[in-house]
Formats: structure tokens, C-alpha cells, sequence
């Protein structure tokens, strides 16, 4: 008998159809070798070879040929190993093929009913990206122009960056500010010019506290709503006991709260307006910005 790869070792290409098959088989409940060659430009012949290498190697029991379907079907014993099983991907895909539809005939997918509301990219230069990404993976400093609202004038920061961050809406980047002597968020769009990768620093990730530090931020329902108002909040966000309990680090509860559209300095008068609140708001406080 063959011996089972490791999901580890399976190269990235493979992974990524194998994610396919998951989500497509899961969420649409019809598999086809279609999928596969449209979304990856592949022959039939590979794209059924992929399958049977996905049901032999890897989940023997997931999926089913349904002759009257023409196609696979998920089992009911179904579980994922390469997707979460949320819904999350199934709709991002969508969105994506949307997107390339003009470009591609025939796509499978039910892109043509789905809308992902589009924000506009900031201005990210690859000139700036480039050395950060750099600095990041070597752990070095570098020197850049910087702009920021607090001082809107041009001034050079000198700044040890770890790890590139996606708010929902915007790019910053993690870095130890050595004029501020403290870790912080740099965004950047506001970089101007073309960082200078510098020497190695001695403030890398390991040293950032409020990177390190697992805060668990509880999301619940306004408490001025009615019971029945409440019960539907906390179906929409799938909330137990009346809570949503979001893992996440100490330097990112702000931008938790943002994504929740939690204000925790402001309250609507309209409780259903506001709809959501943090249960453990005190316990944040050493996370929010002033």
C-alpha cells in the first residue's frame, strides 16, 4: 500500500488544486475536471489525474462520482485538509474568477451572482516594498522618508521592520521607530522615496511585547438590545453564549475593534446602529490608542 504524503511535503502547486477540490466539491457540491482546467489552465487528463491523486494519497473517503451529476459529490463523512470550511474562501474564489471572466470562457463557477465590494489599493511603490520585505526577512534596519498626519512634513525615521500587516483596508509594517524607541506601525503608502537598507538590529519580533502578547478581544451584542435583536447579531457572527471570542496580539486589538466597527471611545444613541460592543473593553485598555 502507498504510504499517505505528508500535507507538508506536498508541493504548492498541488496544494492549491487540491484546495480547489475541496471548496468547489463542498460548497457547489459538484466536482469536475472542469474546475480544474479552467481555473488552472490544465489538460483534462492532468485535471483527473489530480483527482484520483487527492482521493489515493490524501481523502479516500470525501468525495463520490455521482453518474447523474457527471461528476464528484462530497461524501456525508466529508472533512477538509486543505480548506478551514469556511465559507470565506468559497465566496473570495468567487470573486476572483469574477474578476477574470472576461478573460477565460466557460468558467463553472456562479461568479456572475456574487459582488465583492472593490477598495481602492493605496499607492504601494515596489521601490519601497522591496527593501522592507528585505529588512523583515534578514532582520535589518533601514532608513526612509516618512510622512504621517501627526507630523505631515517629510522627516527620515530610522526603523527595524519584522512583519507586514493587512488591516481590511489598508498595509503597515511592524517595525521598532528608533526616534520613538518603541514598536509601531508604519502604513505604507507614507513612505516617500527609497528606503536604505542598513546594518543588523538587535530589535527584531522576539522583542516586540505587544507582538507577542495573545489577547483574546470578546465580541458581543449591544446590551441595549432586545433579547430577540440580540439572538439574530449573534447568529450573524456566530457567536456562543452571547460572545465571539477573537484570538488575536496585543498590537492588533485596535484594528480588531476597527474591522468590527467598534469605536471604543463612542457609543450610537441607536443600539441598532451600533449593534456590536467588547465585553472585556477594560481588560483592552492597554491595547487602544489614546
Amino acid at each position: 500500500m502507498k504510504r499517505k504524503q505528508s500535507i507538508s511535503q506536498i508541493r504548492w502547486d498541488l496544494a492549491l488544486r487540491y484546495r480547489l477540490i475541496e471548496t468547489i466539491a463542498w460548497w457547489e457540491g459538484r466536482l469536475t475536471t472542469g474546475h480544474l482546467m479552467q481555473s488552472f489552465g490544465i489538460s483534462r487528463q492532468q485535471a483527473s489525474k489530480d483527482i484520483n491523486t487527492y482521493l489515493n494519497e490524501h481523502a479516500p473517503k470525501n468525495l463520490t462520482y455521482d453518474r447523474h451529476l457527471k461528476g464528484y459529490k462530497p461524501t456525508k463523512g466529508f472533512q477538509p485538509l486543505f480548506i478551514d470550511g469556511s465559507a470565506s474562501a468559497y465566496l473570495h474564489l468567487l470573486d476572483q474568477n469574477r474578476v477574470r471572466a472576461p478573460h477565460i470562457e466557460g468558467l463553472a463557477l456562479a461568479y456572475a451572482h456574487t459582488e465583492v465590494l472593490q477598495v481602492p489599493d493605496r499607492s504601494i511603490r515596489p521601490e519601497v516594498l522591496r527593501p522592507i520585505l528585505q529588512a523583515c526577512r534578514e532582520g535589518l534596519r533601514l532608513e526612509s522618508e516618512y510622512v504621517s498626519l501627526a507630523n505631515p512634513e517629510v522627516e527620515i525615521r530610522v526603523m527595524a521592520p519584522h512583519t507586514l500587516v493587512f488591516t481590511g483596508m489598508r498595509w503597515h509594517v511592524r517595525a521598532y521607530c528608533e526616534k520613538n524607541r518603541e514598536y509601531r506601525d508604519f502604513v505604507l503608502s507614507r513612505f516617500r522615496g527609497e528606503p536604505d537598507l542598513m546594518d543588523t538590529s538587535e530589535h527584531t519580533r522576539e522583542q516586540d511585547e505587544a507582538w507577542n502578547t495573545p489577547v483574546t478581544v470578546l465580541i458581543e451584542p449591544d446590551a441595549r438590545l432586545s433579547p430577540a435583536q440580540k439572538a439574530i447579531i449573534e447568529v450573524d457572527f456566530g457567536m456562543v453564549d452571547g460572545q465571539l471570542p477573537v484570538e488575536t496580539r496585543g498590537a492588533l486589538v485596535q484594528y480588531v475593534l476597527q474591522r468590527f466597527g467598534i469605536d471604543p471611545n463612542t457609543v450610537q444613541a441607536n443600539a441598532a446602529a451600533q449593534q456590536l460592543q467588547v465585553g472585556n473593553l477594560q481588560a483592552l485598555k492597554g491595547w487602544l490608542y489614546s
